[in-house]
């Protein structure tokens, strides 16, 4: 990925204050994404496979994942996208307030690239949003796509 390029991100969030807040972040941070929000799996992956309200949609180089959403939740979502041929290889990045170390390990098992326990202090969230944005542009490399 060129420095040059813009990280386009599929946050999956239900909760309105916390996409806000990750939006707020990238945005305070001087942090260029290109931001895009699902309220849940289902729309997720309406998004992933360009179905629906989501033809034109880009692919993704980096997923946010909340784990607790209705419908489809993020443990569903996690295991669904690393099963798909198509869709394995985009790092999905955890970021729940679920501190429960079952939910780490899930995650993990279930080829999450990392795991983020939300703060619930606002500046720091913003901190740790801004940090995740830095390591995805600035220090990792990540597969071309369509």
């Amino acid at each position: 990925m060129s420095a040059l390029k813009t990280l386009t991100v599929l946050l999956v969030e239900d909760e309105p204050a916390d996409a806000h807040l990750v939006r707020l972040a990238f945005e305070e941070g001087k942090i260029v994404v290109n931001l895009l929000h699902a309220l849940d799996g289902v729309e997720a992956f309406e998004f992933l496979r360009r179905e629906k309200s989501h033809a034109q949609a880009p692919a993704p180089d980096l997923i946010l994942l909340d784990l607790n959403m209705p419908r489809m939740d993020g443990r569903q979502f996690l295991e669904k996208i690393k099963a798909d041929a198509k869709l394995h290889a985009i790092p999905v990045v955890v970021l729940t307030t679920s501190d429960a170390e079952r939910d780490m390990l899930y995650s993990y098992d279930h080829f999450a690239a990392g795991y983020i326990v939300k703060p619930v202090d606002v500046d720091t969230f913003i901190k740790i949003v801004r940090g995740i944005g830095d390591y995805w542009i600035n220090l990792v490399r990540l597969p071309e796509h369509d």
